[in-house]
């Protein structure tokens, strides 16, 4: 019985933790690309619904952990991006734009390694710069609310140290807490707490495309479904990358019109359903993500009184609470950006122009960071000079091909660093 269990609240755990501690990003972007608090809502019904249906499809067809989320990186770029030219109905294009490309990279995997093979440092320093403006809320809502925010970061400093996976729900709680004691007696009406889907006929235009929706793909690649996948690698899985593609795409471009940003796979809470601790048996993991989508399709009924919420909130408390969340995902990126000196000045340029928040003809800081970190690399960056091979028994044997037996050795186990080739498509 206890076996059995075991995986249940596991998945319970991974939809709770992934709800809570990500939905305020969700609607912090819907609602700076132009969403109204009727769109935003409805946003984020369809991510909930959408990202179950696919968890729990790629868990019960491929009998492995594949944890679905809707890509918070995605949301803080469309924070850090605005509104595009011609409001939310062009948002929704390149949202259908994104989830289409995202298809593309499934059925044609040399796409998918190509945006895997962006360089690591500047894909880091362009999320870096993206997670930025949000991160830095909460100081500000410290300064500006005191009384508000002070007590939502003790908690969330005082659950980081004793219980992280529990942190940013914490402070959530703690937030709603000092909402209901601050916000304004005329509050929303009961008919705002109902989810419900609003449809939004789709607009294109060559800025948001170049400016929202290509970023919006690199970004969900680089920092969802590529790390999703090394989390998955990383537990002794071979998961088919091309699969899990198709099927994020699709169920991106089935909740776009619906106001849905991007689906991908998870990469925060995929450990929670892929670690032992969801079930010692490898075999039965994979009940954690079934039950982890299904719960979060569930919880997707909540998104009108979670939206309602946001509505009556101090704006600056809300994007606290999201920058937050995004703390790890910052000094993760962080990290990835500068860790190799010879390619640190152009993750440096990169993360200064993505985060300047700049717009040139129309298309946002992500592109032109992207854009000024591979021309820095290619205009500056040398490779290091390859030894010449010794002589004697370790040199490489050139009648098998010039591989020698010990990266032949390599190539056949998986690895965390090179997801895209260890794992089946």
């Amino acid at each position: 019985m206890a076996g059995r269990v075991q995986p249940l609240l596991a998945g319970v755990v991974t939809a709770l933790v992934g709800f809570a501690s990500s939905f305020t990003v969700v609607l912090a972007g819907l609602r700076a690309a132009g969403a109204s608090d009727e769109q935003a809502a409805s946003g984020l019904l369809a991510l909930c619904v959408a990202c179950g249906l696919a968890a729990a499809w790629l868990g019960w067809r491929h009998r492995i952990p594949m944890s679905v989320a809707w890509s918070t990186p995605g949301a803080a770029l469309l924070v850090a991006t605005g509104p595009p030219p011609g409001g939310w109905p062009v948002a929704v294009g390149a949202f259908l734009v994104s989830g289409v490309l995202i298809v593309a990279a499934g059925l044609f995997p040399p796409l998918g390694r190509a945006v895997a093979a962006i360089p690591k440092p500047v894909a880091g320093a362009m999320l870096a710069g993206v997670l930025l403006p949000l991160c830095t809320a909460p100081v500000r809502a410290l300064v500006e609310l005191p009384l508000v925010a002070g007590p939502v970061v003790a908690a969330w400093l005082l659950l980081h140290r004793f219980a992280r996976r529990w942190a940013v729900p914490g402070a959530l709680v703690v937030a709603v807490a000092a909402i209901a004691l601050t916000a304004p007696p005329a509050g929303p009406t009961g008919a705002a707490l109902v989810p419900s889907v609003t449809l939004t006929a789709p607009a294109w235009n060559a800025s948001a495309l170049v400016g929202l929706a290509v970023p919006l793909f690199l970004v969900t690649m680089a920092a969802q479904n590529v790390p999703g996948m090394a989390v998955l690698v990383g537990y002794g899985y071979r998961p088919p990358f091309g699969a899990a593609l198709r099927a994020t795409g699709l169920a991106s471009l089935l909740a776009a019109p619906a106001g849905g940003h991007a689906v991908n796979l998870a990469a925060i809470t995929a450990a929670l359903a892929a670690s032992p601790d969801a079930h010692p048996d490898p075999e039965r993991r994979w009940v954690a993500s079934v039950t982890a989508g299904l719960g979060l399709a569930l919880l997707g009924l909540g998104a009108g009184a979670a939206t309602a919420l946001v509505a009556v909130a101090p704006p600056i408390l809300i994007e606290a609470v999201a920058g937050l969340a995004l703390l790890g995902a910052l000094a993760t990126a962080l990290a990835s950006a500068v860790a190799d000196p010879t390619t640190r000045e152009a993750a440096v340029v990169t993360f200064v122009v993505t985060a300047s928040g700049v717009t040139l003809i129309g298309v946002g800081g992500a592109f032109w960071g992207l854009a000024a970190g591979c021309l820095m690399l290619l205009l500056f960056h040398r490779r290091p000079p390859t030894a010449p091979p010794a002589d004697g028994p370790g040199r490489s044997d050139h009648s098998s091909g010039g591989r020698s037996a010990m990266p032949t050795a390599r190539r056949t186990r998986p690895s965390a660093t090179d997801p895209i080739r260890s794992a089946g498509t």
